[in-house]
């Protein structure tokens, strides 16, 4: 069967390269098309660069770093590829991905992180904070994104299965595209995240700093509590205006190694995640630690955390919401139980991703179209990722 891995673009390290590069360990042979990508990138990936292909946006000024600046390029560049010699796609998708074009005898399986956020749900927030109010600049991004909303609703009718990454978002697929779809978890490395019964006295949350993160809420409810102590991990747009606002309390402590995010998280009497997120991998690897998670009760952290058993949560994106969360942990965190917080993290491991993906490409290619079913279940599909 002949596959291919397809990125909207593979530019940094984030959720979905991390699902991506464990799909790629179930399809190793599989080529990948990209809209753009960094070398690095696909050396981390585990991915040999000739079996890469790019979209012209590659060969575009900056594509690498700006790339989102060609967003009213995307659509026809992922058309672009011509994947007719395939038999089975796989994309995984926030973007664009899943807009690739296939024929009637192909299986298109779509893995969904997100319905393009900054097109939907986060459509007036992106326009707010990237100051767009008005003028002949606001006038183009408007009409783009209302171009790419229409594209986006006839694009998911090329897709002949769904995946969602929760059931958060399984409930916007079907809100957008009127589509079902099947929740798989994404993958969590746990091995690398050792349990620890013996916590410090302190909270930790880690995250790019950009506005719907909402780490701004945490480090302006630690102003108002200077008895406790705060480590911000992460980097991003927002650092300087974080930096500013927080007092001696807290700790900004920029980009750090995954071995340090390890420890520290470990060592943490709590990790606070304040985002409305589709998924959220990072409160999984904290759980995995056996550290508590107090968090924002909307989203894949509804999911993921068990109030009063894994974590505590809060019902509003503010700084005295969060203030009142750790003040109901702190009142019963004698209860709470590293090794079942460990326990609950289990669920979500990278083995049991493995086992449920695969057996979701193997059953829709029994069911799928006349050239899938022919071949050997243990083939190679063609996967389509979005990062």
């Amino acid at each position: 069967m002949k596959v291919a891995l397809v990125q909207d673009w593979l530019t940094t390290m984030g959720g979905a390269e991390k699902v991506f590069k464990e799909i790629i360990k179930l399809y190793p042979n599989a080529d990948v098309y990209t809209l753009v990508y960094n070398d690095d990138i696909i050396e981390k990936l585990g991915i040999k660069k000739e079996k890469v292909t790019a979209s012209y946006i590659q060969k575009l000024p900056f594509a690498r770093t700006k790339h989102r600046n060609y967003l009213p390029l995307f659509k026809k560049a992922i058309e672009s590829f011509d994947l007719t010699e395939y038999d089975l796609i796989i994309s995984s998708s926030y973007s664009v991905a899943k807009g690739v074009l296939s024929h009637g005898n192909q299986t298109h399986i779509c893995y969904c992180h997100s319905p393009v956020r900054y097109a939907w749900d986060l459509y007036h927030q992106y326009m707010k904070i990237s100051n767009l109010k008005r003028g002949p600049k606001t006038w183009m991004v408007k009409r783009e994104l209302h171009k790419l909303r229409i594209w986006d609703v006839i694009s998911a009718n090329r897709v002949d299965y769904f995946i969602s990454n929760s059931d958060f978002i399984k409930t916007r697929i079907n809100k957008i595209y009127r589509r079902e779809a099947e929740t798989i978890y994404p993958p969590v490395d746990l091995d690398k995240f050792t349990l620890k019964t013996e916590k410090e006295d302190f909270y930790i949350t880690c995250s790019r700093l950009v506005p719907y993160k909402k780490v701004d809420l945490i480090v302006k409810a630690f102003q108002n509590m200077p008895d406790k102590k705060l480590k911000v991990i992460g980097t991003g747009p927002e650092l300087k205006r974080i930096k500013k606002m927080a007092g001696p309390n807290v700790e900004m402590m920029g980009f750090q190694s995954d071995e340090i995010l390890r420890d520290e998280i470990s060592k943490a009497r709590g990790f606070i995640f304040a985002a409305k997120e589709d998924f959220g991998i990072v409160p999984v690897e904290a759980q995995a630690c056996g550290t508590p998670v107090i968090a924002f009760a909307e989203g894949g952290s509804l999911e993921t955390v068990i109030n009063h058993k894994t974590g505590v949560y809060f019902y509003e994106q503010t700084a005295s919401s969060i203030e009142k969360a750790i003040a109901e942990f702190e009142y019963i965190e004698n209860e709470f139980n590293p090794l079942a917080i460990r326990e609950h993290a289990e669920k979500f491991d990278t083995p049991t991703f493995h086992k449920n993906f695969k057996k979701f490409i193997d059953n829709h290619i029994d069911s799928g179209h006349p050239r899938c079913k022919s071949v050997n279940k243990t083939s190679t599909p063609l996967i389509f990722q979005s990062a």
